[in-house]
């Protein structure tokens, strides 16, 4: 079902899909699960009945099967909604820990959540943006300093050989620095 609905939402993005699938998620689950605490409440009310057939005498192996059979359910339907709850209550305390719900831009509180996100996006494309540096080869300016053979060397590809040794002695997952350390 989920493989399906997603193949269905096309190029759509990665978040918008997600929410996307809450609705049938949220449908799958009712019609898989139902209310849980309503089917709790069932469990037990039919165990209360069962009790007071007993307490008037009216009790064989049939009903005895029978009320074990509902407490074991009910118990399993509780422990399917404490798992429930335990793993909703954990996200959802994880989205609330994770949350910036003021920033301090410039000396100024904001709590916009729109200019939080425009904040904190444009901090990270200023930091991560690719300064422009001139090109220089080494004829350009490095060449001057050495000589004509050491230029040559240093513009060279390296042998098969060259490349080989290289290879072997790196140890299985490191790879040696300019410096001989990994």
């Amino acid at each position: 079902m989920v493989r399906e609905e997603w193949r269905n939402l096309g190029e759509v993005q990665f978040t918008d899909k997600l929410k996307a699938l809450m609705v049938p998620l949220g449908k799958w689950h009712k019609d898989k699960f139902g209310d849980m605490d309503k089917k709790i409440l069932q469990f037990e009310e039919e165990i209360r009945k069962i009790d007071e057939l007993a307490g008037n005498g009216v009790y064989d192996d049939t009903t005895e099967a029978r009320r074990k059979a509902i407490i074991l359910r009910s118990k399993h339907a509780k422990d399917m909604d404490k798992n429930t709850r335990y793993f909703h209550n954990l996200a959802s305390a994880r989205r609330r820990n994770n949350r910036i719900d003021a920033l301090m831009i410039n000396g100024r509180l904001i709590r916009n959540q729109a200019r939080i996100k425009i904040a904190i996006r444009d901090f990270y494309k200023d930091l991560y943006h690719q300064e422009r540096s001139p090109v220089v080869g080494f004829r350009d300016g490095l060449v001057k300093r050495i000589d004509e053979e050491k230029s040559i060397e240093l513009e060279r590809l390296p042998t098969s050989e060259e490349i080989r040794e290289a290879v072997w002695d790196c140890e299985s997952s490191k790879a040696p620095g300019s410096d001989g350390t990994t």
